[in-house]
């Protein structure tokens, strides 16, 4: 296979001082470009410089398309994960408080002490607590008990005015069946 290599434009052949001769094993990207027949076109290198100078504020513009769409997503997505972690608090402070709930002797007081104190280490205030029946030692055997808690999601949002979810009541509702001695 003969080589077809342009004249004095290779360094390595300029190196060497053979216009035509092939480059050593690890020559230079020129002799490369000769060695396969590929001229160098200067002009080209005129026109890739020239293009590069018209894109000088395309990273600005894109980055003011797409930080708006990026923003809302990320606070979205902080927006969701702190009324999943609310709904998991109220969940488990409406547990709390039927669980002391169904036992002999339970005051209203008692279950509500329970609950907030559930909801204040939760990081939850300003929620609603309802106990049915009220006092829970007048329901019988085997009745149930019913501690409900709300809260409105714009009171808990860590977020200054919440933007998909600002007219939600979370709620929690557990029902559990009085333990008491016939």
């Amino acid at each position: 296979m003969k080589l077809r290599m342009l004249p004095v434009f290779s360094a390595c052949a300029k190196r060497s001082k053979i216009a035509n001769a092939a480059p050593p094993n690890g020559g230079c990207v020129e002799s490369c470009e000769s060695m396969f027949g590929i001229k160098r076109v200067r002009g080209l290198e005129k026109v890739y410089r020239s293009c590069r100078k018209e894109r000088l504020g395309v990273a600005a513009v894109e980055f003011a398309v797409v930080a708006p769409l990026f923003f809302l997503l990320l606070l979205g997505m902080i927006e969701i994960g702190r009324m999943v972690m609310v709904q998991q608090v109220i969940t488990n402070a409406s547990r709390e408080g039927a669980r002391i709930a169904v036992l002999d002797g339970t005051t209203t007081t008692d279950v509500m002490n329970a609950v907030e104190a559930y909801l204040t280490s939760g990081g939850v205030r300003n929620a609603t607590v309802t106990i049915t029946p009220d006092p829970p030692s007048q329901a019988g055997y085997d009745e149930p008990v019913t501690v409900t808690v709300r809260v409105p999601f714009s009171q808990v949002s860590w977020l200054p005015t919440p933007m998909f979810l600002g007219g939600v009541e979370l709620s929690a509702v557990t029902t559990m069946r009085r333990e008491t001695v016939q």
